[in-house]
């Protein structure tokens, strides 16, 4: 199956990259990275000549390009060649519940149907960070219908993507998105129980027709890659601690 690279190097080597036209979803508590990791494939995926897509439902455009120029990356030269598109559903969401509270309305449920009508036809990469906003309300049995229908949709126009959850969304949803997507991954913190330090810790769940590693891999954020993959060590699943 071809792939395509993500960008930090340890993870690509581990890896061999996403497989293309198939949707990777992406958790973890706050702090460890999502939406570099996001920013990083995006960015790659650009360098790579493919049209890209970054919907974005927590920050704006903005804060991303502050945070992709921390990194050294110009995503603003991207966006102006026209190969990096980012779609800002932030300040839609916030026009709603303005509207909900102003007619003392209960919150709507969520729907991801907005986001699948948001996505241009000739985008081939897709990121979204994240669905989070858009799981109000939604019972386990909802949830699963409509993650289904934008995993469906995504790999019936043949785009790779990245489905970012928040940890909230993550707890509760967690386990049904896994059934859909071709492969996951789980970025945490944890106590090393040998050091004492502090590290952040990735924990590759699944990808499908790949060779995957039992151990999990620890990884800083900062450099020119945004995430560094430093070593990959098997640590009992009962001292992650996420």
């Amino acid at each position: 199956m071809e792939r395509l690279k993500i960008g930090i190097n340890g993870l690509d080597d581990t890896i061999g990259g996403f497989p293309m036209g198939r949707s990777v979803l992406i958790t973890g508590e706050p702090g460890c990275g999502k939406t570099i990791f996001g920013l990083r494939f995006a960015i790659n995926s650009c360098m790579e000549g493919y049209n890209t897509v970054y919907i974005t439902a927590e920050e704006d455009a903005n804060d991303l390009h502050i945070q992709a120029n921390s990194f050294g990356w110009n995503t603003q030269e991207l966006e102006e060649k026209g190969l990096l598109n980012f779609i800002e559903l932030t300040g839609i969401r916030a026009r709603i519940t303005e509207t909900e509270l102003s007619m003392d309305m209960d919150p709507m449920k969520g729907n991801f149907t907005k986001i699948i009508h948001d996505i241009p036809p000739e985008a081939e990469v897709v990121v979204i960070d994240s669905l989070g906003g858009y799981t109000a309300k939604l019972t386990a049995y909802e949830f699963r219908n409509q993650f289904d229908l934008l995993v469906y949709e995504l790999k019936q126009r043949g785009i790779t993507s990245v489905i970012i959850l928040d940890s909230a969304t993550s707890k509760e949803f967690n386990e049904l998105a896994l059934f859909s997507v071709y492969g996951a991954i789980k970025l945490g913190r944890r106590e090393n129980p040998y050091t004492g330090r502090r590290e952040r810790i990735m924990d590759i769940v699944k990808m499908r027709s790949t060779k995957t590693p039992l151990q999990f891999l620890t990884y800083e954020i900062g450099g020119e890659e945004g995430i560094t993959i430093t070593e990959g060590e098997e640590i009992p699943e009962e001292d992650m601690g996420i």
